[in-house]
Order: structure tokens, then sequence, then C-alpha cells
């Protein structure tokens, strides 16, 4: 391992300064107070496809996978998992027998309130540091980058 001397340092690279790195930390900050406020350990990703499936109504696992930007695999776990919490009810397509509609229990309809507020709370707190133009900079410009 070279000595801290040795280093070549001419070329100005600072990890510190890095996109990637500072959209890990912020993300890294983000799940920690995620973890802590959501509700039956839904995942960030699970929580994701909870709330645009109760906008929906019912979805084929597909449609649902794209609408929340997950892949085939990512998706079909989130049901999967969504679906033994009582969350989803699987059912055959009317139309289409080789395709799934999944669509909220009950139980997710009755709790859809409470996680749009910890939702909203979480942002919240992630954003705390921030005022509100910055805020308002912020999700702008991650909106621009996606």
């Amino acid at each position: 391992m070279a000595d801290a001397s040795a280093r070549d340092t001419s070329a100005g690279y600072r990890l510190e300064d890095q996109v990637g790195y500072l959209l890990r930390l912020a993300n890294q900050r983000h799940a920690l107070i995620f973890q802590a406020n959501m509700l039956d350990g839904l995942t960030p990703t699970q929580f994701s496809a909870l709330v645009r499936l109760v906008e929906l109504g019912e979805s084929s696992q597909n449609r649902l996978g794209r609408l929340v930007s997950m892949d085939v695999a990512t998706i079909k776990g989130v049901v999967d998992r969504l679906h033994k919490k009582g969350l989803v009810s699987l059912a055959p397509d009317q139309t289409d027998r080789r395709r799934t509609t999944i669509r909220p229990t009950e139980m997710a309809l009755e709790m859809i309130a409470e996680l749009h507020a910890m939702g909203s709370q979480i942002s919240e707190e992630t954003l705390e540091p921030l005022d509100g133009d910055e805020r308002a900079t912020l999700l702008r410009l991650l909106r621009k980058i996606i």
C-alpha cells in the first residue's frame, strides 16, 4: 500500500465531491428515517408498490412494476411479500389467464391514509436540514436527472 505522500492528487479527485457518493449517503440517511418511521416493516419498494396499487385499484404485475420503476424479478418479490402480509390479493386476469391481477386488500385500503401520512413525515424528516426553496430545488433537480 502506497503511503499518503505518494498518492497522485494532481487530478483533484475528491470522493466527497462525487454525485454517486453523495446520493448514496443521502439515500442511507433516508433509509434509516424510513425504517424508523414506517408501519408494519414495509420496505421502500413495498411502500411504493402498495401506494401506486391503491391509486390504480388493480393492476397486472408487469404494469405495476413499470409504474414504480422496478424490473420483473423485483416487482414479483415485492408483490409476493405484500401478499404474505395480507395487503394485496391475487387473482387470474379475466381476459388473459396467463396474467395475474393484483388488488389492494381491505386491510391495505384501511391503512392507506396512515401510509400517506407516514410517507409525508418521512419526506419531511429527510428534507429537514433544507429550507423551503432548497427543498423545491432539490426535488426539481432530482426529477431532472431521473
